[in-house]
């Protein structure tokens, strides 16, 4: 029993080997016009489809059945048939291999080993491997996508190229920039890239104009990017799926300043115009009759020191009493006319006042308690009307302000950072009156430093009226 198959270069010889169950290939087999031992090479395109075959030859004298099998890596692309052969002895029948590699980057190029084992069914210790060497030509594709396909900026944008090999071959790939104009300067980082079959790679794409756009519409500037293998342009034009359409994507630039600020602008300017020969000759004028009326000398009225009393003049003696009461002057009642008068003005009151304000500053360390006081000073009243607290390092605790005997709030420290309170009606502490704000710390807080704080700080401001006591 012996399979006429074809055997690797290496099992063969000039003469007949002998095999197991000492059965040796026949003359025939091997002679002029018949299949030799050997397979021959076979070369491949990824995506088609190549034969080719061994004869199995039954040389025994028993009825033997043949598996054959492809083995090594081609076996995952190649098929035997028929995969099993019965013979009688004495009789041969060829079988066919099918080699039908798939067209992606998992068939590299290059030699690829093809096995093909022959494994008797009734003798199973005679089976063969029988090799051969098949070579896989080379094919060439590159995915590319470039996202986004439209980018806003005013000067540059950014876009990213994914790039896949899904050739069977190591390729570096190149870039080529395409443009109307010379207005865009593009950018590729890395520039060629090496990339294996079945590898991918991220390419960074900046794009930058020359000169800005200040005012108007944006201006949209496209460009094309085209992808091919570098150093082997000739090659990839031999290659038609090496052809692919140039990347298509848009960089749009948008103005420095916007329509709507031109629009604003013209209405400023306007308002200015109107201002300076309109509003300003009214108020300059309006400002001159109010100084004017001002600066003029008024009547002293009657009673006032150095003024006159109606009906009376330096020679008319007759006006003055003895004592230096005026006539018509009544008395009141447990004195004359002029004690009653002093009596009648005696008392205080406040004058008009001006603006004023006070700043507490207060610094408290962790796990304490600690006060600060504003004193109203003396003959004087403050209306307050506004008051802003600061907690610009975000400390938690809680703080109180009291005017006098009277709270005006409680708050906690870490619901703010700044608090502000303002009252129509003002609130009036007397003379002497105290301002008070006392803050317990119960964990200080982070100012713009970014290191934490050993104590805390908060700052009260108290703004409004201090008005002087006359008596």
């Amino acid at each position: 029993m012996i399979a006429r198959v074809l055997p690797s270069r290496s099992s063969l010889s000039p003469r007949a080997r002998s095999y197991r169950g000492g059965v040796t290939p026949s003359e025939t087999s091997s002679g002029s016009g018949a299949p030799g031992l050997d397979i021959p090479a076979v070369t491949v395109t990824p995506g088609g489809t190549v034969t080719t075959g061994v004869t199995v030859r039954n040389d025994s004298d028993i009825v033997e059945a043949y598996n054959l099998e492809v083995v090594g890596d081609c076996a995952s692309w190649a098929t035997v048939d028929p995969p099993r052969v019965s013979l009688y002895p004495g009789t041969s029948e060829r079988v066919t291999i099918r080699l039908e590699p798939p067209r992606s980057p998992e068939v590299r190029a290059g030699e690829t080993p093809l096995g093909v084992r022959v494994l008797p069914a009734e003798h199973p210790e005679s089976v063969r491997v029988l090799e051969t060497t098949v070579h896989v030509e080379e094919f060439r594709e590159l995915h590319t996508e470039l996202a986004p396909g439209r980018r806003r900026g005013w000067l540059r944008g950014r876009y990213r190229l994914a790039v896949r090999n899904r050739g069977n071959s190591p390729v570096r790939v190149g870039f080529t920039p395409g443009q109307a104009g010379e207005e865009l300067g593009l950018a590729f980082s890395p520039a060629e890239p090496a990339l294996e079959p079945g590898e991918s790679a991220e390419v960074g794409l900046r794009v930058r104009t020359g000169k800005p756009v200040w005012f108007g519409a944006p201006v949209v500037w496209p460009f094309t990017v085209d992808t091919a293998e570098a150093g082997d342009q000739e090659a990839a034009r031999r290659d038609e799926t090496a052809v692919r359409a140039p990347l298509e994507a848009e960089f749009v630039q948008i103005p420095v300043f916007p329509r709507w600020l031109l629009v604003v602008l013209a209405a400023l300017l306007a308002l200015l115009l109107a201002w300076f020969a309109l509003v300003r000759p009214v108020v300059r004028s309006a400002a001159e009759e109010a100084a004017t009326e001002a600066v003029q000398p008024r009547p002293t009225p009657a009673g006032e020191p150095g003024g006159q009393t109606p009906g009376t003049g330096p020679g008319d003696d007759s006006s003055a009493r003895p004592g230096g009461q005026e006539a018509g002057a009544s008395s009141g009642p447990g004195g004359d006319g002029p004690a009653a008068d002093a009596g009648a003005d005696s008392g205080t009151s406040a004058g008009a006042g001006r603006q004023s304000s006070a700043t507490i500053d207060l610094r408290t360390s962790g796990g304490q308690t600690r006060t600060g006081t504003y004193r109203v000073p003396g003959n004087s009243v403050f209306k307050v009307t506004d008051i802003v607290v600061a907690n610009f390092q975000g400390d938690e605790g809680v703080l109180t302000i009291t005017f006098g005997d009277r709270k005006i709030t409680t708050i906690a420290l870490e619901t703010f950072r700044n608090q502000d309170y303002h009252w129509v009606t003002p609130i009036e502490i007397p003379e002497n009156g105290t301002v008070t704000v006392e803050v317990t710390c119960e964990k200080p807080g982070t100012p713009a430093t970014g290191r934490r704080a050993q104590g805390c700080h908060e700052v009260l401001n108290v703004s409004g009226v201090l008005s002087r006591i006359t008596q």
